[in-house]
């Protein structure tokens, strides 16, 4: 009997799961758009997220300083024109953490060979948590924006 009962159940939560809860095409499916973003079929992609934080090299002269942080800010200009960076920013102050990067790359590997370019990280100023992260493909199309809503730049 009890077999019976967990076969019903099993029966009836297969049922609701495919057709209850069936997934269905969305109307606003571009497929243009989507494969231009390399969007998945839930129009999402994998993406390296880098936590900057706090380098290990502290006695550092501010003129050496400045111009590493300089290069720093030439280094995500140029990793955001050739489509690489997708978003990035400082956080608000706190004991570890300095800021994000989020990279279009495909693997960790990818990321830390994108991030060893910058010259803070190069002078020990900045070091990196880097993680795979899910997210919307939609992100890359953040930068674009941005520019429309900046009214001043670095």
């Amino acid at each position: 009997m009890k077999t019976l009962y967990a076969t019903l159940l099993l029966t009836c939560l297969s049922a609701i799961s495919h057709d209850g809860i069936a997934q269905s095409a969305n109307s606003a499916y571009d497929s243009t758009l989507a494969k231009k973003l390399n969007a998945d079929e839930y129009g999402m992609k994998k993406y390296v997220m880098v936590f900057l934080k706090t380098g290990s090299a502290t006695n550092v002269p501010k003129s050496r300083s400045d111009s590493a942080f300089a290069g720093h800010m030439q280094n995500i200009n140029r990793l955001a024109e050739t489509g690489k960076l997708v978003v990035a920013g400082p956080f608000f102050k706190n004991d570890k953490y300095r800021g994000i990067f989020i990279l279009n790359a495909d693997s960790i590997e990818e990321g830390r060979k994108l991030v060893e370019t910058d010259p803070a990280v190069q002078a020990k100023l900045l070091d990196m948590d880097l993680l795979m992260w899910y997210g919307s493909a939609a992100l890359s199309e953040t930068l674009e924006i941005h520019k429309k809503i900046e009214k001043k730049t670095h």
